[in-house]
């Protein structure tokens, strides 16, 4: 099986107290890391990669992203996923080409731009040709913005992720979903529900599974602490 098909299936015939939980590395050594404590796949954050690279979020070049995750995924033997953001401004064909030169098996991409929702009937067109383009060789974890644009209403996401799943995403990604509203969620969603996490607050991987999580990732929180814990060692060391 190749290492799309192995990250395809992770997603597939999961019970909801056992989410897949896919840490985000940020370099080289985090992804080893965590591939040392037992993760069979990875997913990174382009927050968290923006910050090892010294860029604010979203600023980030695209051939030094693709560089960065490039270095991740051939330092490590598991799948590797990349946030893209919104694509960099790509043809699907590119962008499907650059993501499978960089060793990465699957991709989130955000129907997002500048801080605005874009039409999610023409998103869902452009998911539609990068699916083409990719055929199965990249899992595609289609991102909603609604949540985090200030859209409150959960039937507005299960609208945009309908016509993303009908495009071909694998996955659909509600971020900034309230707990509470999980539930709903899980039960609109056709496929797998990607919830965001933050690592060591809030429910256990366990219980957000319970509530409707397929899979779980962390955005740029577990590199912001280790960043954080490296302040601390920092201090330390200067008295």
């Amino acid at each position: 099986m190749t290492k799309a098909g192995l990250f395809r299936a992770l997603h597939h015939g999961r019970t909801p107290e056992d989410p897949l939980v896919l840490p985000g590395p940020w370099d080289a050594a985090s992804a080893r890391v965590f591939v040392e404590a037992g993760f069979p796949a990875l997913a990174t954050p382009s927050a968290g990669v923006a910050a090892a690279l010294g860029y604010e979020d979203g600023t980030t070049p695209a051939d030094e992203m693709f560089a960065a995750v490039a270095r991740i995924a051939r330092a490590v033997d598991v799948p590797v996923s990349a946030d893209v953001e919104g694509g960099y401004g790509l043809a699907p064909g590119e962008l499907v080409d650059r993501l499978l030169e960089a060793g990465a098996v699957g991709c989130n991409l955000e129907d997002s731009v500048r801080g605005k929702l874009k039409d999610p009937r023409e998103h869902a067109d452009w998911l539609a040709e990068v699916r083409s383009a990719a055929a199965d060789r990249l899992f595609v974890n289609a991102r909603v913005d609604t949540f985090v644009r200030g859209v409150a209403d959960p039937e507005r996401a299960i609208e945009r992720a309908a016509l993303y799943v009908a495009a071909g995403a694998d996955c659909v990604y509600p971020i900034g979903a309230p707990t509470a509203v999980l539930p709903l969620l899980r039960a609109g969603i056709q496929g797998p529900v990607n919830v965001f996490a933050k690592a060591g607050q809030g429910p256990s991987p366990a219980e957000l599974g319970g509530l409707g999580a397929t899979r779980i990732t962390f955005g740029p929180g577990l590199q912001r602490r280790a960043a954080e814990a490296l302040r601390e060692i920092a201090a330390r060391l200067v008295k």
